[in-house]
């Protein structure tokens, strides 16, 4: 078994009603594995506990937490020998379920007592790295409304979203894709290293992760009638053929819009700018799984 380290956000999810140390301690402790469990204290404590488990020669350094845990701990690995390994605890697990690590605790714990190691690729947004999706436009406004919710959760995510759908405007934006340069208005636009945004909404079913592109899904408005197709279209993944949104694959780009907006990176609000540059990063980080 590969020497670990667990990443615990105590505050994800389920992490807050479980005793998740004794969890980790059944499966690992009866394997006599050689593993230690550390907690983080504050936003951006996993970037650090990473980065010093990596030092220190853990093999795989695990983030027990929701996406925001793991875009830390992937930030901290970057650049090191370690692996990532995910044990899912948040409302959405955008990149575990990509992955295709099991959401149940268990087996979860059981598939990292054996990992299979491979490499992925790494998106990067005005200098922030991500791993599953970045974008702006509505869904960067609904996850700064969501931050400031006061709750977690997939109902909480539903009521933001239909509350601030009444409510954004999109801003009017050129878009620089594959040496191309366009003007559109901006409702979404993502760009999607992973299929899914998470809870199996499939912004780009296509998106692979070892394949040094990004899928970038751009929709310019979104009456009412649209927005219906687009939803049923991301819970059932076949989004692309709707018509409802363009696609594009491209290993860099540039956004300038003409007033500041909102962006997010694996859907955590960053603020607004008004210019963004994209990039990829080809298999820049280690996963186990």
């Amino acid at each position: 078994m590969p020497k670990t380290c667990f990443i615990l956000n105590p505050m994800a999810g389920p992490s807050r009603r479980l005793d998740m140390p004794a969890l980790i301690d059944r499966y690992f402790g009866a394997r006599e594995a050689d593993y230690e469990i550390r907690l983080t204290e504050y936003a951006g404590h996993a970037v650090e506990i990473a980065r010093a488990a990596a030092g220190e020669g853990y093999e795989v350094v695990v983030a027990v937490g929701g996406d925001g845990t793991v875009n830390e701990v992937g930030r901290g690995l970057l650049g090191t020998d370690a692996a990532m390994g995910i044990v899912p605890q948040g409302s959405g697990n955008g990149l575990a379920r990509h992955l295709k690590v099991p959401l149940a605790l268990p087996a979860a714990l059981r598939r990292l007592a054996a990992p299979t190691f491979s490499r992925m690729d790494v998106g990067v947004m005005n200098g922030h790295p991500f791993f599953c999706t970045a974008g702006l436009g509505f869904d960067a406004h609904v996850s700064q409304h969501f931050a400031q919710a006061g709750s977690r959760g997939l109902a909480t995510y539903l009521r933001v979203t239909l509350s601030e759908y009444r409510r954004y405007q999109p801003t009017p934006v050129r878009v620089l894709l594959n040496g191309e340069e366009r003007a559109t208005d901006c409702y979404v636009l993502a760009f999607a290293n992973a299929s899914q945004y998470g809870n199996n909404a499939y912004i780009a079913p296509r998106a692979d992760l070892r394949d040094g592109l990004l899928d970038v899904c751009l929709i310019d408005a979104l009456p009412v009638g649209r927005a219906f197709r687009v939803s049923l279209a991301m819970a059932l993944g076949n989004l692309p053929q709707t018509k409802a949104a363009e696609y594009f694959r491209v290993t860099e780009g540039t956004v300038r819009a003409e007033a500041p907006i909102g962006f997010h990176v694996d859907g955590d609000y960053m603020g607004h700018a008004s210019e963004f540059n994209v990039e990829m990063m080809p298999l820049a980080l280690a996963v186990a799984v």
